[in-house]
This record gives structure tokens, sequence and C-alpha cells, in this order.
């Protein structure tokens, strides 16, 4: 077998799932000034919506990064080094939305808390705008030596092709969250993330068409080009079903559109983990970039045997959360007003 190839099939499963799971976590984010606009309540309704799910979705892109830093190490050490600055700008946002999701209620003040929403709201933009803008730049490439070290600056990595990948990320994000709010929740939230959903469609729609267009033509293969077809598709099946009020179907028709485009940016890298725009010689591809095949092996194993408790696990949360949130729910109160609730268990 090769575990080379294998091993990179992995990591783009996993980067599929996190931006399957996290990404209507960011949406939901990004939309949080909007779907609950009203009062807090609202803004409650929709924070609790990813309330038990949104710490363990982010489990993926820790295994993601590890597993690449296990298995394709020069990968991990050129990559992460040379987008150093947007994956810090990544980690800090991350972070901030994290405390904030702990900490907006722990104080009885609707400024402290619109505080702590602004911070969820910048954390949700600014990760689902850079991780198009680095996915974007490992599929262009960047200028690397002969030793793989990156030579671009940092303002090379934005590229117009790397700011439309940014955008699309936003975009497609927002629409996952908005069609996400309207399965999830109910009463004005979910009329509103509704709205949001065909608001937000029609940046996603032609951004995402445009994106994989340009990533198929400039660096396509031939297969790819069915799994391109298939993302923007699914995308406008999902927009569709959303206006019928098939929330359901919509959601289905959304994570088809994320598994094909995110399959559609692998396929387009590969044989390449890394291209050099300085000199094709100096890219680093899954073959030269892989650890041993005795590492990759034992990683097989360990895997082999975590993997199925890990999803049963995330499985069985999601179900058991499965019910719609509403605003009686929280303390009985109504959305029409009502002081904050006692602060809301949201790890």
């Amino acid at each position: 077998m090769d575990l080379a190839l294998i091993w990179f099939v992995a990591i783009a499963v996993l980067w599929t799932g996190y931006f399957f799971l996290e990404g209507f976590d960011f949406g939901v984010g990004v939309l949080l000034p909007f779907t609950g606009r009203r009062n807090s309540i609202e803004r409650r309704v929709a924070i609790n919506s990813i309330g038990p799910v949104w710490s363990a979705n982010e489990v993926w892109l820790l295994t993601a990064v590890g597993a690449t830093f296990a298995a394709f190490p020069p990968w991990y050490a050129s990559m992460l080094s040379g987008f150093y600055l947007p994956v810090l700008a990544i980690l800090i946002a991350l972070i901030a939305r994290g405390v904030a999701f702990k900490y907006r209620s722990s104080h009885d003040s609707d400024r402290w808390r619109d505080v702590w929403d602004r911070a969820i709201f910048l954390g949700s933009v600014v990760p689902s705008f850079l991780w198009g803008v680095l996915f974007a730049n490992l599929v262009q490439g960047v200028a690397m030596d002969a030793d793989h070290i990156v030579t671009a600056g940092p303002l090379d990595l934005f590229s117009p092709y790397a700011l439309l990948g940014g955008l699309t990320t936003l975009a497609l994000f927002t629409l996952h969250g908005a069609v996400f709010l309207a399965l999830k929740t109910d009463g004005p939230v979910r009329v509103r993330s509704r709205t949001a959903a065909l608001g937000s469609a029609v940046v996603a729609l032609p951004a995402s068409a445009a994106f994989l267009g340009w990533t198929q033509s400039a660096h396509g293969q031939g297969w790819t080009a069915v799994t391109a077809v298939a993302a923007v598709a699914a995308l406008v099946l999902g927009v569709l079903l959303t206006w019928r009020g098939r929330e359901g179907w919509s959601f289905t028709a959304m994570a088809v559109a994320v598994l094909t485009l995110t399959v559609t940016v692998f396929g387009a890298l590969y044989p390449n983990v890394l291209p050099s725009t300085t000199d094709p010689a100096y890219s680093l591809t899954i073959e030269n970039a892989a650890s041993a095949d005795y590492t990759l092996t034992v990683m097989t194993w360990l895997t082999l045997v975590a993997l199925p408790v890990i999803l049963g696990y995330q499985a069985w949360s999601y179900w058991v959360f499965r019910k719609r949130v509403t605003g009686e729910q929280i303390t009985g109160a109504t959305v029409d007003g009502g002081a904050e609730p006692e602060p809301e268990k949201v790890a």
C-alpha cells in the first residue's frame, strides 16, 4: 500500500470534516449581529444552537494539523513557518472566540455582552476568510527555495486568487451557518436565518463558481471538473431548498457542497503538498515530504482503533442535542423581552 497517499487522503478528509462542522460554527458567529439583533435572548438562541458542539468541532483542526506534523513533517514546517502571520491571526481569533463563548454571560451587563459578542463575530470572520486565503496559496504555490524554506512575504500571500479563495470560504461558511440556524432554531431567529441564507447566497454562489472555475482552469485535473460542478450544483440546490423551507435537505446539500469543494482543492493540489513557484523542482510532494513507512504504519493502526470511537462519540453528541433551540427553552422567558438569564452552558 502507498501509505503516503493514504495519509494525504486522510488529511484531506480531516480538513473536510473541519470545514463542514466548524464551517457552520463560523457562520453562526458571523451572523450573530443579524440573527440576534433584537435582544440578548435571540443572540443566546443562536449561540446555544452550537453551544454543545463548537469545541468538539475544533478537534478536527487539531487532528488535521497533528496528522500533517506526523505524516508530512516538511510540509508542516514549511507551511506553518511560511504562513506564520496569517496562522497567528487565526489562532488569536479562535482563542478570542472561545473565551467569548465562556465569558459573555458571566456578568449581567448589556455592554459586557456586546463586547464579547463582537469578539465572537470577529473570531468567526477572521478564520473564515484566512482559511480560504491559505488553502488558495497551497494550490497555486508560493515562492520556496531548494531547502523548502518559504521566501514569500506576508503580502505575497494575498494575490487575487487567494483573496477570491478567502471571499469564497467566508461567504460559503456564512451561508452554511444560516442554513444550520434555520434547521436548529425556531421563532424569529429561524425566520431571520432563512433571509440571511438567501442574502449570503448572492455572494457565495458567484464567488464559489468563480473560485472553482479558476482552480480548475489553472490547477485542476480531469476528474476535479466533476467535483467542481457538483459543488456549485449542490450550492444552488441548497439555496432553493432553503427558500422552500426544507432546512434538513438544504443542510445536506450544503454538506455535499463543502465536501466536493474541499475534494476539488486537494485534487488540484495533488501530487504536491506545497508547490514552489520559484522552481517546480523545489516543490514538496507526497513522496518527498512523507515520513518513514514505519511511522506511517504505526499511525495507521492507531487511527483504525481510535477513529471509530471518536466518530461515534461525536455522532452521539449531535443526536443528544438534535432538538431545535428556542427562546422559551433558555429560561422560560419569551424572546420579546426579559432580563438576561443565568450564564449558559456552552462548553
